[in-house]
């Protein structure tokens, strides 16, 4: 072999080297990249998983309780049990642009006895939609069990068969609240806005169609009541006198500490208590019940039955 063929042979092992070289780094190139996916995808494919999980478990955890606003009978928290035994963390709130009036009869009242059709002392509370009015009110959560057919805390949340029958009068609503601040001397410390269930005002004509006007007879026609909701502002409509004294010693206790101070028609309530003097109306929308009081001060001596103590005992 001459040194020219020589240094051919040289020249095709370098090239051959090179081209072998090259081959194996684009190789190498290609499954580090493989394998950089890969682990990119996994991670990111168990960090979705742990997201889903956590909201699932998070969701699964609010759908165990529903919020429940009071502002009658539910400001005691004595009177709440009665209705939710297992009822937690009861507090204080804020229902806006509702106003709280006494506007219809509740056929619970004649079935205890309670009730007088000749001086229309027979009204109950409810709350109805008025933008800019605004009222305190107890806050809880109870255990979502048979009380809803939803999500709780979904927008189209829809109370259960069970609820309805419950407080089968109202429209039982999911609305916004503001938690407040009790430890303050002032009711100006608002947290989020959040949202609760409460019985709003409702219409005859959907009780009606809800229940049938058999049910209707036999709960209000049977006691010479010809209407739930048609009562105007100058019906002349009353607070049932026991009930009223019973939300007012309730306002009076709820939100404050352990005391032995006794109600006075002086005395000087919690925020709640004053809510409930300034922001609760009769069916006239005008009178509220700090003047209803100062009109007819016996109303408080009217003490519940001894079978109902414990209910309406405030």
């Amino acid at each position: 072999m001459t040194a020219k063929h020589s240094v051919v042979v040289l020249l095709f092992c370098l090239l051959l080297l090179v081209y072998v070289s090259a081959f194996n780094i684009a190789k190498d190139t290609q499954r580090h990249r493989y394998l950089t996916n890969k682990m990119s995808n996994t991670a990111n494919d168990e960090i979705n998983d742990m997201i889903t999980k956590k909201m699932s478990s998070t969701n699964d955890e609010s759908n165990d309780m529903i919020t429940i606003l009071g502002f009658g009978s539910l400001l005691s928290q004595q009177s709440s049990r009665m209705t939710f035994p297992t009822l937690k963390n009861f507090r204080l709130g804020r229902v806006p642009n509702h106003r709280r009036v006494f506007a219809h009869p509740a056929s619970i009242f004649f079935k205890r006895g309670i009730a007088s059709l000749d001086t229309l002392e027979m009204s109950s509370l409810s709350c109805e939609y008025v933008e800019g009015s605004s009222f305190m009110c107890s806050v809880f959560e109870v255990p979502n069990e048979g009380l809803s057919s939803t999500n709780a805390n979904g927008n189209n949340w829809i109370p259960s068969q069970a609820f309805l029958e419950r407080e089968e009068e109202f429209d039982i609503a999911m609305v916004p609240y503001e938690e407040l601040d009790i430890s303050s001397s002032t009711s100006n410390d608002i947290a989020t806005v959040k949202k609760g269930v409460i019985c709003r005002r409702s219409t005859d004509e959907s009780y009606i169609s809800q229940w049938g006007i058999d049910h209707f007879n036999k709960q209000y026609k049977q006691y010479g009541v010809d209407t739930i909701w048609g009562y105007d502002e100058k019906s002349g409509l009353r607070p049932c006198p026991v009930y009223l004294r019973h939300c007012v010693l309730a306002s009076w206790n709820c939100g404050k500490e352990k005391s032995n101070d006794s109600w006075s028609i002086d005395g000087k309530g919690g925020l709640c208590y004053e809510s409930f003097l300034d922001e609760t109306y009769l069916v006239d929308r005008k009178t509220t019940i700090r003047q209803y009081l100062k009109q007819h001060p016996k109303v408080m001596n009217n003490e519940p039955p001894e079978e109902l103590k414990e209910r309406y005992g405030g």
